[in-house]
C-alpha cells in the first residue's frame, strides 16, 4: 500500500525552505494531490504548528498516504480525505494555507481552474497558495529539460502538459489570488506563491 517516489525525496529539503517562509506558523494546511504520502509526513513532522490535512483523488494515493501516515506520520498529521478538484463543495471548507506539488502540469488544464477556484473559497484573506513543479515563463527561453518533459507528459495524456505561469497567474487573478513571489527551485522548478486579495 506504502508508495514511494524518488522525487519527493529528492525536492522536500528545497520545499521545505520555502514552506518555512510562506506558511504561517499555526493553522490548517490542505495539501491537494497528496500522491505517495511522503510530502505530508515530511511537512508535518518538520512543522508541528500546523495541522496538515493531506488529500488525493485516486484512491491508491489515499492508501498510500494513510500507509505513510500509520507507520511514520506525527499527532499534527491528519488521515487523508478524497477530494477532487473540481469538485464543489471541496470536503475541507477553510484553510489557513493550500499546497499543491506537481498537480498543475500532471492533470488537465480545467484541474488547474479548479484548484485556483477552490482556493478562492477555502482561504481567507492573506491566506497563501502555494504551487510547485515545472512552468514556461513569457520572456524566458524554456530549459531543454523543461521542454523533453512537456512532451513526455502530453504523450501520457494530451491534456496533462508544463503550463505558462502567465496563464496560471490570470486564471489565479479571477478568483481572488494575487502572485507573491516566485521561487527558483533544483532542476528547474519553479515554487509559485499566490495570496487571497485582503482589499
Amino acid at each position: 500500500m506504502k508508495r514511494h517516489a524518488p522525487s519527493a525525496e529528492r525536492n522536500r529539503e528545497p520545499l521545505l525552505s520555502v514552506l518555512r517562509e510562506v506558511l504561517p506558523a499555526q493553522g490548517t494546511v490542505l495539501e491537494l494531490a497528496s500522491g505517495t504520502g511522503q510530502h505530508a509526513v515530511f511537512f508535518a513532522r518538520a512543522l508541528p504548528g500546523l495541522t496538515w490535512q493531506p488529500t488525493d483523488v485516486d484512491p491508491t494515493a489515499l492508501a498510500s498516504i494513510e500507509a505513510w501516515r500509520q507507520e511514520e506520520g506525527p499527532p499534527n498529521l491528519r488521515a487523508p480525505l478524497a477530494l477532487d478538484v473540481l469538485a464543489e463543495p471541496w470536503p475541507v471548507q477553510r484553510a489557513d494555507a493550500l499546497v499543491a506539488i506537481n498537480l498543475v502540469h500532471i492533470s488537465p488544464w480545467e484541474a488547474c481552474q479548479g484548484l485556483l477556484r477552490g482556493a478562492g473559497r477555502v482561504l481567507a484573506p492573506g491566506g497563501p497558495l502555494v504551487l510547485y513543479g515545472a512552468y514556461f515563463v513569457e520572456g524566458e527561453p524554456p530549459a531543454p529539460s523543461n521542454l523533453a518533459f512537456d512532451a513526455s507528459l502530453r504523450e501520457r495524456d494530451p491534456a496533462w502538459g508544463v503550463r505558462e505561469l502567465g496563464a496560471v497567474t490570470a486564471e489565479a487573478r479571477r478568483h481572488g489570488l494575487e502572485r507573491e513571489r516566485v521561487i527558483q527551485m533544483p532542476s528547474h522548478n519553479l515554487t509559485v506563491v499566490f495570496r487571497v486579495r485582503t482589499g
